[in-house]
């Protein structure tokens, strides 16, 4: 059974749950650099979602 999902009621808390996806999905091998479009059925949006690697800087 899938567990529940928190709410996302803020930038920060979205921004958040991201971080906690692409590290889960990079622990597993998932590679996470790529294009997807989401579709999203009748009552949401669609998206087209892009993520790139950045470098990390030398303050982090």
């Amino acid at each position: 059974m899938d567990r529940p999902e928190s709410a996302i009621v803020s930038e920060t808390a979205f921004q958040s749950a991201l971080a906690s996806l692409l590290r889960r999905a990079d622990d597993n091998d998932v590679e996470v650099e790529g294009g997807w479009d989401c579709r999203n059925g009748e009552d949401h949006p669609d998206w087209d979602v892009i993520v790139t690697e950045v470098e990390k800087n030398a303050d982090d």
